[in-house]
């Protein structure tokens, strides 16, 4: 039986490695199994630099057709599972068809890459980053070893920040007027605002400022978008009166945001909404929404 196992065992082992991954910044990724794993962070227009060292397992001598890295950027819509869109793919060949008897070490440059994408893993979607080793074999499955890595952008704030005012109303009821100090907002920002009570005629038993994300996935048909509630803030617990005012403090950084993605590559866009909640006496809820932009400020590198 071990025979049996060994026999499809690969011939050979392979590791990739940056040249710099000691010292570059690591972030906690998930794997397609669940596990959590430390992979290093990169950054558009960076270079990727490393090295692949392949060893024959047991003095075995590997036959190959050539070796060769790939930097792949790849977008995988779950509801077509298996097949990924590549937007990003370099080569390079690291070695000439022959045999391989002992330990072997390659050294490998990607120059100025650019990853204009940062790297997601959503309800209904995922974009990723790898190196991709393959040994080509005649006649034989080849040899193929893979090496996650992230990739986050950076921007500097915005120019122009305009604030947010909306009003909530029904007709001799409720007049409620809140307004936000911008409709930009870094991942490690607080949003300030304020809610005006203009006209209370109905029992307000709580109010609630939510912050939701909408992912939208594929096109026509095939459509899908999921929101989901990241937090649920109180402001306030109790019948308000007509003229009070409740101040509003929002800390984004205990969130798992990550910034607006608008249309990347035709496959999926992300926003985010504050969602104003009252509930009266009666358990009527009553919705108020808008959309802010989120983005990753270079300070938080």
């Amino acid at each position: 039986m071990n025979i049996i196992a060994g026999a499809f065992k690969p011939p050979c082992k392979i590791l990739i490695s940056f040249s710099d991954g000691r010292t570059r910044k690591q972030v906690r990724i998930k794997k397609e199994n669940g596990q959590m794993v430390m992979v290093p962070l990169f950054q558009s227009h960076e270079n990727i630099v490393g090295e692949v060292i392949i060893e024959p397992t047991n003095g075995k001598k590997v036959e190959h057709n050539g070796v060769k890295i790939e930097l792949l950027g790849q977008i995988e819509l779950y509801f077509d599972r298996g097949n990924f869109y590549d937007f990003t793919s370099l080569v390079r060949e690291l070695d000439v068809p022959g045999n391989l008897y002992e330990r072997k070490t390659y050294q490998f440059e990607f120059s100025t890459v650019e990853m204009p994408y940062e790297s997601y893993n959503g309800i209904n979607v995922r974009l990723r980053y790898i190196l991709k080793v393959t040994i080509s074999r005649h006649y034989v499955n080849n040899i193929v070893e893979y090496l996650d890595f992230v990739v986050r952008n950076y921007t500097p704030a915005p120019p122009i920040n305009n604030s947010i005012k909306m009003e909530v109303g029904i007709e001799e009821c409720l007049h409620i007027e809140f307004e936000y100090g911008k409709s930009k907002y870094h991942l490690k920002d607080v949003i300030v605002g304020k809610i005006y009570f203009l006209l209370v005629r109905i029992k307000i038993k709580t109010m609630e400022l939510e912050i939701r994300r909408r992912e939208s996935t594929g096109s026509g048909t095939n459509t899908y978008v999921e929101t989901e509630t990241l937090s649920k803030f109180e402001l306030m617990d109790g019948v308000p009166v007509r003229g009070e005012s409740i101040p509003v403090r929002l800390f984004l950084s205990p969130y798992e945001l990550t910034p607006t993605y608008h249309n990347i590559n035709n496959k999926f866009s992300v926003k985010y909404f504050l969602n104003l909640v009252l509930v009266d006496e009666e358990d009527r809820r009553y919705f108020k929404q808008h959309e802010i932009t989120v983005y990753r400020l270079n300070e938080t590198f």
